[in-house]
């Protein structure tokens, strides 16, 4: 199993922005019925309204290679690039 954390860091005042385009175009459904997904969910900090937190977990890390190659992925990495400052991934 590989697990995942990503750190978001949004532009000032996007985070909701960038939680409603993935939600509304279907990118978070899409990835959560891939292939080997087990979990795929984001949370919201309290301290800084700018911060998200996702956790991924994945049955093997060529699934999860092969989920990044997917076309939402992309759809999901234009929106990442209009909403998101800075990103830290962290794996387990």
């Amino acid at each position: 199993m590989l697990k995942l954390s990503v750190n978001y860091f949004a532009k000032p005042g996007r985070r909701e922005e960038f939680l409603r385009r993935i939600v509304e175009s279907g990118i978070l459904s899409a990835i959560r019925g891939e292939d080997g997904c087990l979990r795929y969910d984001y949370y919201l900090s309290c301290q800084n309204e700018d911060e998200i937190l996702l956790i991924e977990e994945w049955e093997s890390r060529e699934q999860q290679r092969v989920h990044m190659e997917q076309e939402h992925m992309k759809r999901l990495m234009d929106i990442k690039n209009d909403c998101i400052a800075e990103t830290q991934l962290h794996a387990d």
